[in-house]
């Protein structure tokens, strides 16, 4: 049976990329017994597919995922870059950390921030925001799709790598992109003077290959990661830097809020943790448990 990677998907239609003459796309549907659970093949999936005489095909199977990202629902990412903007809309940390830990949850191998329109944000303040996530152990990128800076660097990153561009609307993902391989000529969208936000100007996950190496998965901005089902037995190891102080905690079910002789508390007095991403952990915490009241 011949495979194919499922490239994006449309209105209960899944297009492959098959390889075949002229790198036209493959029109799939789902056979019936997988059609039945939800999220059964996504994009960037590799499938099992059998060709109908019609020309089009239908996906009898959906092979094993390295990756899954849960929204966007995209499958075998390489690595994410989790987009924000520095201004317009005003760069909230609390919201770029539950995309952080979307990412860890994920599984996704390699996670980078990548900062867009650097050039609205003094040095001064870059430095100080950008300090903490480097402790956590992030590879930044400071970038501005306006001025073509930092453009070579982001494209160098996403070589020969499957790329999934994360990130609340208006941040100008699709903006770098398009300064990336201008051959995509992405939509973009203008922010809203009203909310101070971007509309969506991308309507769904799809892979697209870069004229210099590399796939990017452009996907629809988010206003809030949704964390709340996640165990919360498990959200300090989403935040890397609280690893190596999560075993010396005195209790093995620490939750690192409001238990004595808790290492990672300890470690934010003693600044070895950044405040700020203590704080994000307590906020997603808390809203996890209020899910599970509500429940």
């Amino acid at each position: 049976m011949a495979q194919a990677q499922v490239i994006k998907m449309y209105n209960g239609f899944y297009y492959l990329q098959t390889g075949r003459e002229g790198d036209e796309l493959l029109s799939c549907r789902l056979r019936g017994r997988i059609k039945r659970h939800k999220g059964a093949v996504v994009p960037g999936d590799y499938v099992e597919y059998e060709l109908l005489e019609d020309g089009t095909g239908v996906i009898e199977s959906c092979l094993p995922r390295k990756s899954l990202l849960l929204r966007p629902a995209v499958a075998n990412i390489d690595q994410v870059i989790v987009t924000f903007a520095a201004r317009q809309p005003d760069l909230n940390e609390l919201l770029l950390n539950r995309f952080l830990v979307l990412a860890e949850w994920s599984g996704i191998p390699e996670i980078v921030i990548c900062i867009n329109k650097c050039d609205l944000l003094p040095e001064a303040a870059q430095e100080s925001f950008l300090q903490a996530y480097r402790d956590a152990g992030y590879r930044l990128l400071l970038v501005s799709a306006h001025e073509k800076q930092g453009i070579d660097g982001l494209r160098a990153q996403l070589s020969g790598k499957v790329t999934v561009f994360a990130g609340p609307s208006g941040v100008g993902k699709s903006s770098l992109l398009n300064a990336i391989d201008e051959r995509l000529q992405l939509a973009t969208g203008k922010i809203s003077d009203k909310i101070k936000r971007g509309k969506h100007t991308t309507r769904a996950a799809c892979l697209l290959p870069l004229a210099g190496g590399g796939t990017v998965v452009d996907t629809p901005g988010f206003s809030a990661a949704e964390l709340e089902q996640l165990d919360k037995g498990k959200l300090a190891w989403y935040f890397p830097e609280f690893r190596q102080y999560i075993e010396k905690c005195y209790y093995n079910t620490c939750t690192h809020s409001h238990e004595p002789d808790c290492a990672v508390k300890e470690a934010v007095e003693a600044g070895g943790i950044c405040r700020e991403r203590y704080e994000a952990y307590l906020n997603i915490l808390q809203a996890i448990n209020e899910r599970k009241k509500a429940y």
